[in-house]
């Protein structure tokens, strides 16, 4: 039994988010009321199988350790905090899948996720993230390549690419028996720009009821708060929820608390700390990608504007604390 099926219904799980869920937010995440399942952020596989496995064949070394490698820096995490937690991958190619998943299962992961979701072009002239929508019997190899390491193994995709077709793509997916599927209630087109349809889980729902019944069944898109995943996964049937943007400038959501119920100097204090965190990675990202933070942190409230103005300018983790303690 994997610790998918040991999951108390609704479980809530962080959403994967590329240069948002790394280890300093996730610690951060992890010390203020942990999610039942962390993801990292998505990794290539083919780029893990060439930096690593193969550096050496040509005689030129990419990176000459792990931790010159940025592709492992984002599978790094703390066993003491966070628990469960999956690695997501990408990637169409089933040899360079099972690599990555062997490799997430040596690193200690809980288990691999796939991600089939994403929309970035550069992710889908690989043929993999949302366009793995348009290759059902691609997606099923790559599946079983990441079941190869023996790890539990999840689907992060949507309900379609141009166009809903959860009667097609879902059973393509649940053929190949996944422990978990996590469903974006959008298509690739709608991106975001859409409501999430919600309305569609209880097919979602019938479908992994009548295919794999042993596969969990994750909701996400517009999840703000726990009260309201609670609701959703009562009224749709989903034994999970996924929480994205409900996480920005409130790494206390999964306990329940709403960014208006923390007190300023709290969420002030978060963000010093998020930003040493950041700045410890290794190697190192650039300090402006913290930017998406301090605007959700440093906002609602009087002087803000200013603030956060003064914040957007800084360069260092400690240039940020001196100007929160001048404040």
């Amino acid at each position: 039994m994997s610790f998918w099926q040991q999951l108390k219904k609704p479980f809530f799980v962080m959403a994967p988010m590329a240069d948002v869920t790394d280890a300093a937010f996730r610690a951060l995440v992890a010390k203020r009321g942990a999610p039942d399942v962390f993801w990292t952020e998505f990794v290539a596989a083919d780029g893990l199988y060439h930096t690593r496995e193969h550096r050496s064949d040509t005689g030129t070394t990419i990176y000459g350790s792990d931790s010159e490698n940025p592709l492992m820096r984002d599978l790094t995490f703390d066993p003491a905090i966070e628990r469960s937690i999956v690695g997501q991958i990408f990637g169409s190619n089933p040899e360079t899948i099972a690599y990555a998943a062997k490799l997430v299962a040596e690193l200690g992961f809980d288990g691999v996720d796939l991600n089939m979701g994403c929309p970035d072009r550069s992710v889908e002239k690989q043929g993999a993230g949302a366009a793995m929508i348009k290759t059902p019997e691609v997606a099923q190899a790559v599946i079983r390549a990441a079941k190869t390491a023996g790890l539990p193994v999840s689907v992060k995709t949507r309900v379609g690419y141009n166009k809903e077709i959860l009667d097609e793509w879902l059973p393509a997916v649940l053929a190949a028996e996944p422990d978990a599927v996590t469903l974006h209630l959008r298509t690739r087109k709608e991106m975001s720009l859409v409501p999430a349809r919600w309305e569609l889980m209880p097919r979602v729902v019938a479908l992994r009821d009548a295919l794999s019944p042993e596969t969990r069944i994750i909701g996400n898109g517009d999840v703000e708060s726990v009260e309201q995943g609670r609701r959703l996964a009562e009224e749709t049937g989903a034994d999970g929820i996924m929480i994205g943007r409900g996480m920005f400038g409130n790494p206390w959501v999964f306990v329940g608390r709403t960014s208006e119920d923390t007190p300023l100097e709290e969420k002030l204090e978060a963000l010093v700390e998020l930003a040493h965190g950041f700045e410890a990675l290794t190697p190192k990202k650039n300090f402006s990608i913290l930017k998406k933070h301090i605007k959700a942190f440093v906002t609602g409230f009087s002087g803000a504007a200013e603030l956060r103005a003064l914040l957007m300018e800084t360069n260092s983790a400690a240039e940020l604390e001196q100007i929160i303690q001048s404040a």
